[in-house]
C-alpha cells in the first residue's frame, strides 16, 4: 500500500544505492604521450609535403635540367616521374619541340648595289640542352645568337644576287636559297656548340626602301621593255629567216616540178607521136580524118561562124558526105 501511495519510492532507493557505491578515481591525462604522437604525425606530414614538392614530371617534348648548387648535375628527357634532392637541387624546363622565331627586319645590299628590306623567320629547336645552357645561358640568349648568324648568312647569300634574281622565284630558286641559308647557319651553330638546330629559314617579304622604290620600279619597267623589244627583234629576224627559207624551198619545189612535168610531157609527146606513126602506117585515111577533126576542135568554138567552099574537106566532113 505504501508503494501505491509514493510512486517515487523506487527511484529514491536506487539513488541511495548509487550513493553507497565507491567512486572511481580520476586518472591524470598523459600530455607527453599525446605530444609525442602529434609530433610524429606532424613530422610525417612535413616529410610527405617535402617529398611531393620535390617530385617532378618530365613531359614529352621537353628537357628537365637538374642543377646542384648552380651546376648542371643531370638532364632528363625521357617522360616519367623523377625526384630531386630537397633544398640542394633545382629543376628548370627547356623545350624540345620546334619553335618559331621572328627575326627583325634588316636592310641588305644586293649585287647590283640596291638596298632591300628583308623580313624573314626561322623554325628552330634545342637538340642539346647542356650545350645550349653552357654556351648561351638562356633560351633567349640562344635565340639572339641564332638571329645574328642568320642575318650574317642572309646578307652574304643575297649580296651575291641581283635584285631581280631575288624577287623572281624562277631565276633565284628561292627554295634552294632558303636551304642554303639553313645549312650555313647550322654549320656555324654546330661549330660553336650552341646545342640548337635551325630546321628552316624562310624569307617572307622583300621590300624596297621608300626613298628609292619608285626609281627602282621605273628602272624595272624600262628593263622589261628592253627585254620585250629584244624578243620582238629576235622574233622579226626569225620570221624573215623562216619566210626566206620557205620561199627558197617553194622555188626549188616548183623548179623540180616544172622539170619533172617537162620530162613527162616530152615523154608523152614522144609516145603520142609513136602511136600516131603506128596508126598512120596502118590506116592513112583514118589518120587524115583524125587530124582534120583535131584541127576542127582547135579552130571552131561553140558560136564560131565559118565560110568555106563546098568542095573543101571541112565542108565534106560537116555535111556528112565524106567518101
Amino acid at each position: 500500500m505504501a508503494d501505491k501511495k509514493n510512486p517515487f519510492a523506487n527511484l529514491e532507493e536506487k539513488f541511495k544505492e548509487t550513493q553507497k557505491k565507491p567512486k572511481k578515481e580520476k586518472v591524470p591525462i598523459d600530455y607527453k604521450k599525446y605530444t609525442k604522437s602529434f609530433l610524429v604525425i606532424f613530422a610525417l606530414f612535413i616529410l610527405l609535403v617535402i617529398a611531393f614538392a620535390n617530385i617532378y614530371v618530365v613531359k614529352e617534348g621537353e628537357f628537365k635540367v637538374i642543377r646542384q648548387f648552380g651546376e648542371i648535375k643531370d638532364i632528363k628527357e625521357s617522360p616519367g616521374l623523377h625526384m630531386k634532392i630537397p633544398f640542394v637541387q633545382s629543376v628548370t624546363t627547356v623545350p624540345k619541340y620546334q619553335m618559331n622565331y621572328k627575326l627583325s627586319e634588316a636592310e641588305i645590299n644586293t649585287k647590283d648595289k640596291r638596298r632591300i628590306i628583308i623580313d624573314n623567320y626561322a623554325v628552330w629547336r634545342v637538340v642539346n640542352a647542356k650545350e645550349m645552357i653552357t654556351s648561351a645561358g638562356t633560351l633567349v640568349n640562344a635565340g639572339s645568337r641564332m638571329e645574328e648568324f642568320i642575318y650574317s648568312v642572309v646578307r652574304s647569300e643575297l649580296g651575291q644576287l641581283n635584285y631581280n634574281e631575288i624577287i623572281n622565284d624562277e631565276n633565284s630558286s628561292r627554295g634552294s636559297l632558303n636551304d642554303q641559308i639553313t645549312t650555313h647557319v647550322n654549320e656555324l651553330l654546330k661549330k660553336d656548340n650552341y646545342g640548337i638546330e635551325v630546321v628552316d629559314v624562310r624569307i617572307k617579304r622583300t621590300d624596297l626602301p621608300e626613298e628609292n622604290e619608285q626609281s627602282v620600279y621605273n628602272e624595272m619597267i624600262s628593263e622589261r621593255q628592253s627585254i620585250a623589244q629584244k624578243f620582238l627583234s629576235t622574233g622579226d629576224a626569225d620570221k624573215r629567216r623562216i619566210e626566206a627559207e620557205t620561199d627558197r624551198q617553194v622555188r626549188e619545189m616548183l623548179a623540180t616540178a616544172k622539170k619533172e612535168a617537162a620530162i613527162i610531157t616530152a615523154e608523152g609527146d614522144a609516145e603520142a607521136a609513136k602511136i600516131y606513126n603506128q596508126s598512120f602506117s596502118k590506116d592513112p585515111e583514118f589518120y587524115s580524118l583524125y587530124r582534120t577533126l583535131e584541127s576542127y576542135k582547135k579552130t571552131i568554138g561553140e558560136d564560131t561562124m565559118i565560110i568555106i567552099p563546098s568542095d573543101s574537106p571541112y565542108a565534106s566532113i560537116l555535111s556528112g558526105s565524106l567518101e
